[in-house]
């Protein structure tokens, strides 16, 4: 297929662009600035605009088969000191499905929504806080758009691990420099709580997987392992061989603030996602060791 992969420039989206790439499909990433130089995302074919501003045009998406859109915002993205409501308003329920909207009247025939794994799996969220329900209210929207002429379902994903050459995450590369000790005094911890996990390399799959298989209309849960925040601090130090214990401590970390866990510190969102679901989509489980391995790697480097 030929697949515009849309806020490809990023972690997410990069991955899943050199992932598709890899096995044998024509993609074109596209994001607001350039892939980052030197980075293999470089090398692939490059589409700049914003979704957000509407800058794309219809002839901008004619002649792809297929679209993958990895760029809702979230806290990431969010502007600085400026209204918070309003921008999940504007990037996200409006935004989003009007991109889609260009999407289907360019005549792509098949799309995927990478997605938050909020709305699914804690509900009584969406009520409560504005982000879950513009991520909830876009991935309605978008998935109703579905029928015959064009196949659209979504991926929703919990916490995202994994590396792309070349790409630097700023998150992760704290993360390493954390589990190396560079960070002191600041001690080893993680908030409480905890979360499901999954890794670029699963989430890529899964992607593909929902090209290729995925029902129109419908919104898949997809996840690998649960683990506490601690836990998932402990993997970073156990990557650069740090052998120092990471306690679970109910107090805010500054390099996982409460701002982001949406579900309040101490609260953990363990769920197993669908056996058949998992098994159509075709996604690896017990990755989360090997992409922090991974993602050390490429900061130690």
């Amino acid at each position: 297929m030929k697949i515009l992969v849309v806020g490809g420039t990023g972690l997410i989206g990069g991955h899943a662009a050199l992932y598709l790439k890899h096995q044998g499909h024509d993609v074109t990433i596209a994001g607001r600035k350039p892939a980052a130089a030197g980075s293999a995302l470089a090398q692939l074919g490059q589409l700049q605009g914003d979704y957000v501003a509407g800058t794309f045009a219809r002839d901008d998406l004619a002649g792809f088969d297929a679209l993958v859109f990895a760029a809702g915002s979230d806290i990431r993205h969010a502007p600085q000191g400026g209204d918070l409501d309003a921008h999940w308003q504007r990037a996200n329920v409006e935004a989003i499905p009007r991109f889609f909207e260009l999407a289907r009247s360019a005549g792509i025939r098949q799309a995927v929504l990478v997605g938050s794994f909020y709305p699914q799996v804690a509900p009584e969220l969406i009520d409560r806080i504005p982000y879950v329900r513009s991520r909830h209210l876009s991935d309605q929207a978008v998935r109703a758009l579905s029928g015959t002429d064009f196949r659209v379902c979504s991926i929703n994903a919990p916490f995202v691990v994994g590396a792309v050459p070349g790409l630097r995450v700023e998150m992760f590369e704290a993360y390493t420099r954390y589990a190396e000790g560079r960070f002191a005094p600041l001690p080893y911890f993680g908030p409480a709580g905890g979360s499901n996990f999954i890794s670029t390399r699963s989430l890529s799959q899964a992607i593909l997987g929902a090209l290729l298989h995925g029902e129109p209309g419908k919104a898949y849960l997809v996840g690998d392992q649960n683990l506490s925040y601690a836990e998932y601090f402990q993997a970073f130090l156990r990557a650069v061989g740090n052998e120092a214990e990471v306690p679970s401590l109910d107090q805010e970390h500054p390099l996982l603030p409460d701002m982001a866990l949406y579900t309040g510190r101490g609260n953990t969102l363990r769920y197993e996602p669908d056996a058949a679901e998992t098994a159509l989509l075709g996604y690896v489980r017990n990755d989360i060791q090997r992409a922090v391995n991974e993602v050390v790697a490429q900061y130690r480097g």
